[in-house]
Order: C-alpha cells, then sequence, then structure tokens
C-alpha cells in the first residue's frame, strides 16, 4: 500500500492494524486528500469542511492550529493567517479507516467563514413542503440561521473577487 513518506505517519499494511491500531496510517484519496470537519470545541457546533493533504495534517499536529489544502488555489493554507481568525485545535480525530478528520478547535476571533459568518453552514435548506419556491420548478429558497456578520470580508481580505467561489 502506497506511503506518505511522512515521518509522522505508518504505513497502511493491514486492516486490524488501520481500524483497531494504535498508530496514524491516513489513505489520502486519488489527489492525495482527506476530508475535515471544524466543530467549535465548546458548542460542537459546525464551522467548516475542508481538505488536507499530508503537508496539512502534519503542520496542523506539529502546530496544534488548522492548516487545510485549498483545492482552488492548490496551495496549503493556514487557516487564519490573514484574517486572524486561527483555528487553535483542542482535537484531532480520524475515522475509523483513518480517511476523514475531525477538528475540534477554539476560534480565534469567533468566526471560521471566509464571507465573514462564524460558520459556514450559515444557511439551511427547507426539507418537504418548504423546499420550493412560489412557482412549481422554483429554485429552493434557502434559510438564513446566522443573520450577522461576525466581520467585514471587504476590510479582511480586501475588494478581489475570492478564488474559490464559481
Amino acid at each position: 500500500m502506497a506511503t506518505t513518506g511522512s515521518s509522522l505517519f505508518a504505513p497502511r499494511e493491514s486492516i486490524e492494524q488501520v481500524e483497531e491500531g494504535d498508530e496514524l496510517a491516513p489513505k489520502f484519496d486519488a489527489n492525495g486528500l482527506l476530508p475535515v470537519v471544524t466543530t467549535d470545541a465548546t458548542s460542537g457546533e459546525v464551522l467548516m469542511h475542508g481538505y488536507m493533504n499530508a503537508e496539512a495534517l502534519e503542520k496542523t499536529i506539529q502546530t496544534g492550529e488548522a492548516h487545510y489544502w485549498s483545492r482552488s488555489r492548490q496551495a496549503l493554507w493556514h487557516k487564519g493567517a490573514t484574517s486572524g481568525l486561527i483555528q487553535k485545535i483542542v482535537e484531532i480525530r480520524i475515522d475509523d479507516d483513518q480517511d476523514a478528520v475531525w477538528l475540534r478547535a477554539d476560534v480565534q476571533g469567533g468566526a471560521s467563514c471566509h464571507v465573514g459568518y462564524r460558520s459556514c453552514f450559515f444557511r439551511s435548506v427547507p426539507i418537504g413542503d418548504g423546499g420550493g419556491g412560489e412557482a412549481a420548478g422554483a429554485p429552493t429558497k434557502l434559510n438564513f440561521e446566522e443573520t450577522e456578520k461576525v466581520f467585514d470580508p471587504v476590510e479582511v481580505y480586501g475588494d478581489a473577487p475570492n478564488p474559490t467561489k464559481l
């Protein structure tokens, strides 16, 4: 089985080792990535979803601050390096087959979303009959669960369009 070349990660040798053992042996996908869900360490609120490559996971483990891989920019990304909204890691968990990561974080500055909201999951999708628009075939209208931004993204990031969108 393929290894990552990291001294922090064990080679994946058996199902028993990966699923029941005590060695970190992450399974990165064909693009070299692991999905990551980040939650608030105190409230449990889901803050964001992202990806890590081997370097991002290593840096997160070593520094205690969240690092991700930006698929749109094809670059390592230290969360909060620009905005100051650093995610201090309280706990890192990996799932049973070691192909997904859960970070519990204390967010410095109170927000994780680049558009200014606390959570990237600031909208909900109506379920059932509440999901359609006025006319049949109209797009589903989202509900805003957060109505006030924690920060102004233009002040933090400038006026440039975000390369991660569209």
